[in-house]
């Protein structure tokens, strides 16, 4: 009798926990048993790993076989496992010496020919995997993601008989290497868009300050105004994320079995999920504990467009990642924390039909239409975006003039990308976080206002009837704003600005 330990990972919300592989051989009647709670795709491993060990060539044992895998209450789903099993399977049966597993970690599905196929969610286990200071053996398919990784202990093969040639004589296998032209690769994007919207100064400089301070931004007006344009153009003017965070984000990527861009996979995400749909899609969760949209769009953009077509109990969702930066999926087999530290950026119509308090008159929805579809934003979820700006209709002779002529900026967006990085840059020095997520004491500490200011911000508390949690935000935008301006301190100007950016929430009748 044999037993053999083999290490892989599991999958598990954005996490990779360590699973042993225990593999024992006894005599009696041939057969392969799997436990330690494997999901349907695990138990069918049985017969790929057989397969596959038989036409590489290999010797499957014909006797008893037991593989347990452990921790026995974590769920395995997937074929990530079928490496492992079938390397512990051929240790055991003296193919394989047995001190040659040391050291080692093995993730990597088998085709029948015993060619490895990819796995997803491969970022998590080679980061676990680094901090245990143990290599990965991985399929030759997921070498683009193991680049990204700095000190990164992988290696790479294409076949079955490349792992069994690698832990018999040392060769057969490829060893990853860290690719530093990966964090200066291009982050060239589409900025066409801003720098094609003619007029709206306005909502131009509020989307400057909310891509300098990180900040949620709403804006409303009537179709056609160039909404959608203002809120797709907020990622050209988003600096490419630090190495930590692009892990973070890449990592995401990867359990979601989305496309790592080695060239792009800085860049912040940008997700824009159709409002239909639902509170899973956008939060995640479901039988596998799939990542939402919140998710994919960690250190990156959620724009929603059309606002109010959500269902409410989805846009109510949004209020924990929003506060917290962080999603708590309960179910009653799992429960997960996903990180979830995003930008929202929405757009809305003021009615709808869209025309509502238009000069012209076209609007017909009866109040009480209008009424309803703006209560589908609940004051509480307004409270969480810090600017709402108003998109009123551009005049025909400044749509169709040359953008100099209507006094459009020309500034372009790489321009603008430059003096959004160095606003946050130093935000990042002054208290390692951006100004939207400063806390009560770091608003005590760096939004202090001078007497002028602090009368003027309690009268734009009477008067809008401001919660403390809008006027937290009006501190932050302010001070976003004096940092765009280089200034030490918040002066009047700035928070007059922060102020005017509230003021339109008076354009959707709901309590804040």
């Amino acid at each position: 009798m044999s037993l053999v330990i083999v290490y892989t990972r599991a999958n598990i919300g954005v996490d990779a926990p360590l699973v042993t592989v225990e593999t024992h051989l006894s005599n009696g009647l041939p057969s392969l048993t799997i436990v330690g709670l494997p999901e349907t795709a695990v138990r069918e491993s049985r017969e790929r790993v057989r397969c596959a060990i038989l036409n590489a060539k290999l010797e499957f044992p014909t006797r008893r076989i037991t593989i347990n895998l452990a921790p026995a209450d974590l769920p395995k789903s997937g074929g990530r496992f079928d490496l492992a099993i079938a390397i512990s399977i051929l240790a055991a049966s003296g193919q394989i010496p047995l001190q040659a597993l040391s050291g080692y970690e093995i993730l990597g599905e088998l085709a029948l020919t015993g060619a490895l196929r990819p796995i997803h969610g491969v970022l998590p286990a080679l980061l676990a995997a680094r901090a245990d200071n143990r290599i990965l053996l991985l399929p030759k398919a997921n070498q683009v993601e193991a680049s990204l990784v700095r000190g990164v202990q992988a290696l790479v093969g294409a076949h079955l008989l490349d792992v069994h040639q690698h832990l018999v004589s040392g060769s057969g296998m490829t060893q990853c290497a860290f690719d530093p032209g990966a964090l200066d690769g291009s982050l060239e994007r589409d900025a066409s868009n801003f720098e094609q919207i003619r007029g709206q100064l306005a909502a131009k400089r509020a989307l400057k300050v909310a891509a300098a301070g990180a900040h949620n931004i709403l804006f409303i007006g009537p179709p056609g105004t160039g909404k959608t344009m203002l809120a797709n153009s907020l990622a050209s003017l988003l600096p490419p994320l630090e190495e930590e965070a692009a892990l973070e984000a890449a990592a995401i990527k990867s359990i979601a079995r989305l496309r790592i861009d080695p060239v792009q996979w800085r860049q912040p995400s940008f997700r824009a999920p159709h409002h239909t749909a639902t509170n899973v899609a956008l939060v995640g969760g479901g039988v596998s504990a799939n990542p939402g949209e919140v998710t994919l769009a960690h250190r990156g953009v959620l724009f929603l467009d059309e606002i109010p077509e959500f269902k409410r109990t989805v846009l109510e969702a949004l209020r924990e990642p929003l506060e917290a930066g962080v999603i708590t999926i309960s179910r009653a087999n799992y429960r997960l924390e996903l990180p979830a530290r995003f930008q929202l950026v929405a757009a809305m119509n003021p009615c709808p039909c869209g025309y509502y308090g238009d000069p012209q008159g076209r609007c017909l929805c009866p109040p009480e239409k209008v009424q309803r579809y703006l209560e589908k934003i609940s004051g509480p979820l307004l409270d969480r975006i810090d600017l709402i700006i108003e998109v009123p209709r551009v005049p025909h002779q400044d749509l169709r003039a040359p953008p100099a002529a209507n006094g459009t900026s020309t500034v372009t967006s790489a321009q603008l990308r430059c003096q959004v990085q160095v606003c946050r840059e130093l935000q990042m020095r002054r208290c390692a976080h951006l100004n939207k997520d400063l806390g009560l004491q770091d608003l005590e500490k760096y939004c202090a206002l001078d007497s002028e200011s602090e009368l003027l911000l309690g009268k734009a508390v009477e008067k809008l009837i401001l919660t403390a949690r809008a006027t937290h935000r009006i501190l932050k935008i302010a001070r976003t704003i004096a940092d765009l301006e280089a200034r030490e301190s918040i002066s009047v100007t700035d928070l007059s600005e922060a102020i005017a950016y509230r003021r339109h929430a008076r354009l959707i009748n709901v309590g804040t």
